[in-house]
Order: C-alpha cells, then sequence, then structure tokens
C-alpha cells in the first residue's frame, strides 16, 4: 500500500513541510492580498492599501470587513512613515501589514488567512510622468 502522494507544479513526490503549511492555510482559512504604494523618498503612502480575499469570507460580509481593514491599516502605516526614525525598507512596511492585519482579521472572523502583502515602490520621478 502507497502512502499519500502530493503533486505541486513541479513534480510529484515530497513536498516540504512549509509548503504542505501553506497550503492547509490556505484551504483551511483562505487569503488576503493587500497591495500599497509607497513613496520613499517623501515618506508617504501614494495609493493603496486596496485589499482583495478568497476564500476568506463570504462576499457580502467581506466588503465592509476589508474597509474597516483598509482603513485602520491605513493610519497605521501613514504613522509609520512619517516617524522619521524608524528606518523604512520594503519588510519593514510587509512586516507592519501582517502584524496590523493578523490580529484585526483574526479578532472579528476567529481565521487566520494567508496574509500577502505588496508593496510597490515609487521615486519622485515615476510620479511626475
Amino acid at each position: 500500500f502507497a502512502g499519500d502522494v502530493y503533486v505541486d507544479g513541479n513534480g510529484i513526490g515530497d513536498i516540504g513541510n512549509i509548503v504542505l503549511r501553506d497550503r492547509k492555510t490556505l484551504s483551511q482559512d483562505g487569503l488576503v492580498i493587500c497591495v500599497a504604494t509607497v513613496d520613499y523618498e517623501n515618506r508617504e503612502l501614494v495609493a493603496g492599501p486596496d485589499m482583495l480575499s478568497r476564500g476568506f469570507i463570504y462576499m457580502k460580509e467581506s466588503g465592509q470587513l476589508l474597509n474597516e481593514a483598509q482603513a485602520i491599516l491605513r493610519d497605521e502605516l501613514e504613522e509609520l512613515l512619517a516617524d522619521s526614525e524608524e528606518v523604512l525598507n520594503e519588510r519593514v512596511l510587509r512586516n507592519k501589514i501582517t502584524d496590523v492585519l493578523g490580529p484585526f482579521l483574526f479578532k472579528k472572523t476567529e481565521r487566520h488567512p494567508m496574509i500577502l502583502p505588496v508593496i510597490l515602490g515609487v521615486t519622485e520621478a515615476d510620479t511626475l510622468e
């Protein structure tokens, strides 16, 4: 008798524990994608955060929840950007998004969706075009 066989995009066989954990999270709690555009030079939020969810909560309920999450996250990101003492890079911003959204979404839904933060960096030259 053969054991379970897992298939990924690259072949058949053993899949790492991290991949299995991520797939389990996606199947049980869904995914929330958060996109924010940041001007690093001027330390300002240019656009977003925009949020999209899949497999997380029923669509009718998600609009209000994601709007509330966006408002809270926008305030937190603007506060972080305004803090001139804070080192600012993509990793810091991604961590802030995850640290704010994770507890907020769990408090509201008792679910732990996978949070995928996407940071788009622009310069002043990009915004003038």
